[in-house]
């Protein structure tokens, strides 16, 4: 919604809101068919104004998403969340992080990932470790443009792979040379 169908709506309302204080019990006709003319007039502007379809969740990060009519919200991608996070506090937590990663990558390192599907995977060399460096795409072209842009990036990691997903991990480019960096103990 605009600025201008907000303020064209809003105005509309107001009226309305003038109309139903002006009722009474001796309101002539004339007067209700002016109160539905704005009325229609109002869900009209509404009408236009309303871009996207009506959510089916009532979760605020995915109002559209799947539902799933046993969660809170009715959203299936966050109760989804929620369940591993129950299950993995009732098998004990979960994994500890190892000690030889020198910084915790937001993507996580090919071990923390789930089973394969059919998709690329753009990897960095962070001096110990192939990490995720980027969302794994199902087009192969897209994520080699992908993986162009962060090598020109002002922040370019050592080195750079491509990997391919599917029920196994194929290694098909790599960019740069990786070296293996000891982490400098703390002192």
């Amino acid at each position: 919604m605009n600025h201008a169908q907000r303020t064209a709506l809003g105005r509309a309302l107001r009226l309305l809101g003038e109309h139903g204080e002006a009722l009474a019990a001796d309101t002539p006709d004339a007067k209700l068919h002016e109160v539905r003319a704005d009325l229609r007039r109002a869900l009209d502007q509404l009408e236009e104004s309303v871009a996207a379809a009506a959510p089916t969740t009532r979760c605020l990060d995915h109002p559209n998403g799947p539902v799933d009519s046993a969660a809170p919200d009715l959203c299936l991608l966050c109760e989804t969340r929620r369940r591993a996070a129950r299950r993995d506090e009732y098998n004990g937590g979960p994994l500890p992080v190892r000690a030889t990663e020198p910084v915790q990558s937001r993507y996580g390192v090919r071990g923390d990932r789930p089973q394969p599907q059919q998709r690329w995977l753009p990897e960095a060399w962070n001096g110990q470790v192939w990490q995720l460096c980027g969302t794994p795409r199902r087009d192969r072209r897209e994520a080699e443009l992908y993986l162009a842009a962060q090598r020109r990036g002002p922040r370019a990691a050592m080195a750079y792979r491509l990997v391919h997903e599917f029920t196994d991990y194929e290694v098909l480019r790599v960019w740069g040379t990786p070296v293996r960096v000891d982490v400098e103990p703390m002192g």
